[in-house]
């Protein structure tokens, strides 16, 4: 570790010494029972922070009044405790109990809002581990625990989670998907029942200890029922993202040595059957949709690989369930591999019931009546705890979208589905946005105007919330009822607790139109190593650009800060993974000695520890003259200036100067592909300046004097911010087509992925560089 004194912060508060007597929460989030100590637990299974055991929070905290006697003992309340104070996020009327979606109120049992299944620790039986971390997939690791308070809670598998919760919200909806235009439901029993007959299926076809079934689809109650099949059949859940090549599908399915295949349907069917001879640990692949276009040996249709089954006894599946342990590997996550091939990162069954209990519950989500919809690939982090393991912890409803819903019918699962947590990658918020935009500029003189009033309401309204003033404008009841409403509604986020976005960075301009419309975005921050969420904002806690606060339970360290508190994030936490599988050498690289995961960003707190995030230090471009140019912040500020403008991307790394790549604001196709077709929104802003174009190529082809004036004066306007003279655009190029997740340009959650595009380009570049030597 550095010399250099590191800034640290554990559950929202910078880290003190404190004495023995500090007064800390002995009930964590998520028990109802006083714990037995720690020190009861064998150490060597058990590892607690270097730097902070226990710790002062400032983060709601559950409910501590003892439930009345003949309660159900796990019925104690531990969703956040909202403030008694109206905001006016909270005005529009909604119901103390939100509806199950679409119609279907249910049963709803005894709500037990966070409450965790009742194991205390003396009962907790954890796999002999040596260190924090390992690289094999039979290995166990120690989990970071707490001596109490939050990260103290006992550990548990996700068999026991998923059990949990079928016991109390069996009769509730599950999971849901469109059959021929209606929506069919899994109740919890019947999806945990599915689950079994899977894992049983697998153990049929010869799924051993610690091998992998990968799944290659897009989202479906199979997919979900793989995994977690897979998981109680004791292999190890790995995703296969639905764009990847043949060669990259070989690479994960071989590196998790998979004995089972799980496709969607033919097309990636075709990619297996490309590599299967590369596949020497392979079995048996199973198809979930359509019908088989060819039979093939060891090849079986969903309903002939569900009915292997009734061939594996309970006992035998029983006998592999109970045999896992919390603290052992249950589901790899393969990184986007944009440097290189991609790392499989070990996620214990700990990582997962753990982190999937503390997101919840510090958001408030409430058991039984949450639902979400699934679209982003399940195979990134952020949408499967999302959409399948915090669903399970909370027993919500996850209801599929159909696989074309980012070219368009995402809008109406919303609406059909109305569900009250929603995450969208930056990308999906600024579609949304464009649209509205494109909507608005079509409204009458009158319609436009009460809109922008009713925006500037909403706007300020959103910064009074965020700065908790709870003071409400004039004239916000009036918008709400004119405005907000209508366009929640139009949306399918009337129901909306917590809009989120995560995964690539934001613009303020997005952030701060959805904050007109009184619809604030909560931005979240974490990665694959941290199970996804390592900081959460929440409603009345959040602020503009900041990432949030740090998990309760978890801790947040800047190692070697500069002047202005800007450091590397470092991770420590339950949340962390085990290692990467086979990678020793990757893996100490993630992780120091004392165990923290070094994310590779760069960020400061503020004075109330939100984090923000000021760049990453692979992505740092370091111009020739030494200067190091973060270039996220130069690239949203020319996307905020030029409303024309849909990607930019910094150049001039070991160059004299910095140069951009910019593509124009045009429609995408129904399989995902721009087309040469300007947005309504980049046309109007050609329509302000003279200019008839409706493409991009008239555009580019006469290099339109009016249109790249307009994209000049927006550079220096940017320009004219610069914190010094190295930060300044001095060249830009405008490429003939936008960047997508086909083209390459962009990775599965629409992550620019610049060492690709830099590779793509490099004869643009050199001419761009190559000009200004001359």
């Amino acid at each position: 570790m550095s010399d250099q004194q590191d800034s640290v912060v554990t559950n929202g508060v910078p880290d003190v010494e404190t004495s023995s007597e500090s007064c800390v929460s002995d009930i964590p989030l998520g028990e109802t029972e006083q714990l037995v100590p720690v020190a009861k637990l064998q150490q060597k299974e058990i590892y607690s922070s270097p730097l902070v055991n226990g710790g002062v929070v400032d983060h709601p905290q559950p409910n501590s009044e003892s439930e009345p006697d003949g309660e159900d003992e796990d019925s104690q309340e531990t969703a956040a405790v909202e403030p008694a104070v109206i905001t006016p996020s909270r005005i529009p009327e909604a119901p103390a109990k939100l509806p199950r979606s679409p119609g279907q109120e249910g049963p709803q049992g005894d709500p037990l809002s966070g409450a965790s299944v009742p194991l205390k620790l003396s009962d907790v039986s954890l796999a002999t581990a040596e260190q924090l971390w390992c690289t094999s997939r039979d290995q166990a690791v120690k989990l970071r625990m707490a001596e109490m308070g939050s990260g103290s809670e006992a550990p548990m598998t996700v068999h026991q989670m998923f059990l949990k919760t079928v016991k109390i919200y069996g009769d509730l909806p599950a999971v849901a998907s469109k059959k021929e235009g209606q929506w069919v439901t899994l109740t919890w029993r019947e999806y945990y029942q599915q689950c079994r007959a899977a894992a049983k299926s697998f153990l049929k076809l010869g799924l051993e200890r610690y091998h992998g079934v990968g799944i290659l689809g897009f989202n479906s109650p199979e997919w979900f029922i793989s995994d977690i099949g897979c998981i109680l059949a004791g292999g190890l859940a790995a995703g296969i993202y639905t764009t990847n090549s043949p060669e990259a599908c070989q690479y994960v399915a071989d590196n998790c040595e998979a004995n089972v295949l799980v496709v969607e349907n033919h097309k990636q069917l075709l990619k297996i059957l490309q590599i299967k001879d590369q596949l020497p640990h392979l079995k048996a692949i199973v198809q979930y949709k359509d019908e088989l276009q060819q039979k093939l040996p060891n090849l079986y249709t969903w309903a002939e690989f569900m009915k292997l089954s009734e061939e594996v006894s309970d006992e035998r599946l029983d006998a592999v369930v109970d045999s896992q342990r919390a603290n052992q590997c249950c589901t790899l996550i393969y990184t986007s591999g944009t440097t290189g091939n991609p790392k499989g990162v070990m996620l214990s069954h700990d990582n997962i019931t753990w982190t999937s209990n503390a997101a919840g519950a510090m958001t408030g989500l409430q058991h039984g009546v949450e639902c979400v919809v699934s679209y982003l690939p399940l195979s990134h982090v952020a949408a499967q705890v999302n959409d399948m393991w915090i669903c399970m912890r909370f027993a919500g409803a996850t209801y599929f979208a159909d696989p074309d819903a980012l070219k368009g019918s995402l809008g109406t699962t919303l609406k059909e589905v109305r569900p009250t947590s929603f995450l969208g990658v930056p990308r999906v918020w600024e579609k949304m946005q464009e649209k509205m935009k494109a909507i608005g500029a079509k409204s009458s003189g009158m319609k436009k105007r009460v809109a922008d009033w009713a925006k500037s309401i909403g706007l300020q309204a959103s910064y009074s919330a965020m700065n908790g003033e709870n003071l409400v404008p004039w004239g916000f009841m009036l918008a709400n009822n004119l405005v907000f409403k209508k366009v929640r509604w139009a949306l399918g986020l009337d129901r909306c607790r917590n809009c989120l976005t995560g995964a690539a960075p934001i613009t303020k301009e997005t952030l701060e139109y959805f904050m007109s419309l009184s619809l604030p975005l909560y931005e979240l921050y974490g990665m694959s190593e941290s199970t996804g969420p390592h900081t959460i904002s929440w409603e009345n806690n959040f602020k503009i650009m900041s990432c949030g606060k740090v998990v309760v339970g978890c801790q947040t360290k800047l190692d070697k800060p500069d002047e202005d508190g800007n450091g590397e994030i470092c991770f420590w936490g339950r949340h962390v993974f085990m290692g990467y599988l086979n990678e020793p050498e990757k893996t100490e690289e993630a992780l120091d000695q004392e165990g923290w995961l070094h994310s590779g960003d760069l960020g400061k707190h503020d004075k109330d520890n939100f984090l923000f995030i000021t760049g990453r230090i692979k992505e740092l471009i370091i111009t020739a003259g030494g200067e190091n140019i973060p270039p996220v912040p130069i690239e949203d500020a020319v996307k905020a200036e030029i409303a024309i403008i849909s990607n930019a991307m910094l150049l001039g790394d070991k160059l004299k100067f910095l140069s951009m790549m910019l593509t124009l604001k045009c429609v995408v196709d129904d399989i995902g592909e721009p087309t040469d077709e300007l947005t309504p929104e980049a046309v109007a802003f050609c329509h302000q300046r003279g200019i008839t174009a409706t493409k991009a190529s008239e555009i580019i082809a006469s290099k339109e004097p009016a249109i790249y004036k307009a994209i000049q004066e927006g550079i220096e306007r940017v320009n004219a911010k610069a914190a010094s003279n190295a930060q300044r655009v001095q060249k830009w190029v405008i490429l003939d087509r936008d960047f997508s997740i086909s083209g390459g340009e962009l990775g599965p959650t629409m992550k620019l992925k610049r060492g690709v595009v830099v590779k793509m380009f490099q004869e643009k570049i050199n001419k761009i560089y190559g000009m200004a030597q001359e």
